[in-house]
């Protein structure tokens, strides 16, 4: 399973807000997206709101340890 991300700098915004938010699975990232959505954006939770977070959605590459 790969790391999922979302990030507020990819939506227009007064706030210029820089969050972003990574989790595993799409539900969990969905449901963090929204709330801060919500509490931050004043948006609504609607599930016409949800399927847009989730075509924002990323795959985070793989990242190497290096030692």
């Amino acid at each position: 399973m790969s790391r999922q991300y979302i990030d507020c700098r990819e939506f227009p915004s007064e706030m210029k807000c820089t969050v972003a938010i990574s989790a595993d699975t799409t539900e969990e990232l969905v449901n963090a997206a929204v709330q801060h959505a919500v509490s931050v954006h004043g948006e609504h939770d609607t599930p016409a709101f949800r399927q847009e977070i989730k075509k924002a959605i990323h795959k985070m590459e793989a990242s190497r340890n290096v030692a």
